[in-house]
């Protein structure tokens, strides 16, 4: 990864700082009209249902404190599910329960806690300890993923999920974010998750890292990456690529997770992707994004079109 170390190297490599990222992507592109649509992850979710896109189910929205004591009638019978902070980032504030044993609950390390517990994740998530700006927020309760099995071997305590960045309506790059002990079982690479580059043409892994460092294995599985590739790849592309229709937004990340009843969901979407991305990949944004440039002179096409042109552009070919 000696290319990310000098400043020519990195030119050369076509790599996307932080500020040019800001002025020519996001905002040129993405009015700030319409961030709350993905910045509200209950906003993403109702327009994605209205719009087609399928997501995880919502089991339901705690709004003011004193509905917090209603939270076990809620969840009911469910054994697994997850809180969300609804205007949270970075994977702060997320609980993941995969158990349940009498009045306790079972995190993805195995930690039990008590319905108290609960309640007080949830009243802290309102006054916004985990919200953007510490502003008040909402709690969002989903059902948890079940994700495919061909990718249980990647993942330890937690889901997978897919992180697509769209330009202009076009894919451009790709990786898995595979969760570790580390991480809490979160998909998070400032957490510990592993981030898996993926070769946009048909979902294999390129390179893999982990806290900015190259692995060959899961830290906790074991398993090589380079065995890896993901099923359903075509319909992942598709589905993050129609999520420029669904927002209006010209540059976004959008997160997708693999259900094996349900195949590929929307997890999220977001108006400011990170761009550790390009290390995971071991290749620049810069030089697609131009590419991409080109091709939007010659009018709009269709979305299956713009995954097509991605794939052979970008794409190495298996």
């Amino acid at each position: 990864m000696g290319w990310f170390a000098w400043p020519s190297k990195l030119r050369e490599a076509g790599v996307l700082g932080m500020n040019r990222r800001n002025v020519e992507c996001i905002l040129r592109y993405n009015k700030r009209s319409l961030y709350p649509l993905v910045d509200n992850k209950l906003k993403t979710k109702l327009a994605a249902q209205q719009a087609g896109i399928a997501v995880p189910e919502l089991i339901g929205v705690i709004e003011h404190q004193f509905q917090v004591k209603g939270v076990l009638t809620l969840i009911g019978e469910r054994t697994q599910f997850v809180i969300k902070p609804v205007q949270g980032s970075g994977g702060k504030g997320i609980l993941v329960i995969v158990g349940r044993e009498g009045d306790q609950f079972i995190k993805p390390s195995g930690q039990r806690v008590t319905y108290d517990y609960l309640q007080r994740h949830i009243s802290d998530t309102l006054s916004g300890l985990f919200s953007l700006g510490g502003r008040p927020d909402q709690a969002m309760l989903e059902a948890l993923i079940n994700f495919d099995e061909a990718l249980s071997q990647y993942s330890y305590e937690g889901v997978p999920d897919v992180r697509v960045v769209v330009y202009r309506g076009y894919p451009v790059m790709a990786m898995i974010r595979c969760a570790t002990h580390s991480s809490d079982g979160k998909a998070n690479l400032h957490q510990g998750a592993v981030g898996v580059g993926l070769n946009l043409a048909d979902g294999s892994a390129i390179c893999a890292v982990q806290n900015g460092e190259p692995v060959d294995k899961h830290p906790d599985t074991g398993s090589v990456f380079n065995e890896l590739k993901v099923p359903l790849w075509q319909d992942i592309l598709v589905l993050a690529a129609g999520a420029h229709e669904m927002t209006g937004l010209g540059y976004l990340g959008a997160d997708i997770v693999l259900d094996k009843i349900y195949g590929p969901l929307v997890l999220e979407l977001n108006a400011r992707p990170g761009l550790s991305i390009q290390v995971a990949n071991q290749q620049g944004l810069l030089n697609r994004l131009h590419r991409i440039d080109e091709q939007c002179l010659l009018g709009p096409i269709a979305i299956e079109e713009r995954v097509k042109f991605s794939q052979d552009a970008f794409g190495k070919q298996p």
